[in-house]
């Protein structure tokens, strides 16, 4: 049976250069990925959704967290499956495909929940950190690999934020003026299509502080925020649309990990 350890050695430092701001140990750090079993094998999946590009217009097919976790959990070979070469959990979203009322682009995504199965819907008070290793080996144009969402608190169905790898390797993070709308983007640095890299997504009180292969910058959450509970998502988001089917945005992760305290 093959496996796959996850991280090199230059990624571990990377990701343990990160510990004073998410409590990551290094032994958490390297992980051995299993090809041979379902995405819930080798993640924890107990603790999220699964959306998919397709169903009926305007409502994506779900999957549950029951159905997610476990080595024989749900997997599609179209959309979300275990890469055989390297264990990745895979992310596929075309141009074309089945998308949310609020949004003209397809995604096979994570939404995050609680353990209980309801939808994680977290305050901003607390310190919350989402953690992945991924490359992107396919992308139009650019895709969104992670992001915070607006939960309930108000009638926004805007993001808090949201993580961009652009098909030239450069990667921004979204941040929202407001839940009103109107998005700002910070340039943060560029990787090389197919290339590992880490991020490190924290909020903690009024602060997102964003972790790219060991590089921090942090931003400020407007008050305007305040009223709103958070969840994470993960996966691919792909920023593009059209009649295609072929074209879209390839998304391997290598580790996911989300904490709260």
């Amino acid at each position: 049976m093959k496996r796959r350890t996850v991280l090199t050695s230059a990624l571990t430092a990377a990701v343990v250069s990160t510990l004073g701001v998410v409590g990551i140990t290094e032994s958490s750090a390297a992980t051995t990925l299993n090809p041979d079993v379902s995405p819930g094998g080798n993640f924890n999946l107990a603790i999220w959704q699964l959306q998919l590009p397709v169903g009926s217009p305007g409502a994506p097919t779900t999957i549950q967290p029951a159905q997610l976790k476990g080595a024989s959990g749900y997997s599609n070979p179209a959309y979300f499956w275990t890469d055989k070469n390297d264990g990745s959990m895979t992310f596929w979203a075309p141009e074309k495909g089945v998308t949310t009322p609020n949004s003209n682009y397809a995604r096979s995504e994570l939404r995050e929940m609680n353990s209980n199965g309801s939808a994680a819907d977290w305050t901003l008070a607390g310190n919350h950190t989402l953690s992945a290793e991924l490359r992107v080996v396919s992308v139009t144009k650019n895709v969104c690999v992670g992001q915070v969402h607006l939960g309930s608190g108000g009638s926004s169905t805007k993001p808090l934020l949201e993580l961009y790898y652009h098909s030239n390797g450069d990667i921004y993070l979204g941040t929202e003026n407001s839940p009103d709308g109107g998005q700002t983007l910070h340039y943060i640095t560029n990787v090389a299509i197919g290339a590992h890299f880490t991020y490190v997504i924290n909020v903690t009180g009024n602060k997102i502080n964003l972790t790219v292969n060991g590089a921090r910058t942090s931003y400020s959450i407007p008050t305007s925020f305040n009223a709103y509970k958070q969840y994470f998502k993960a996966g691919s988001y792909n920023q593009s649309s059209s009649d295609s089917t072929s074209n879209g945005a390839k998304v391997k992760f290598y580790t996911l990990t989300v904490s709260h305290s």
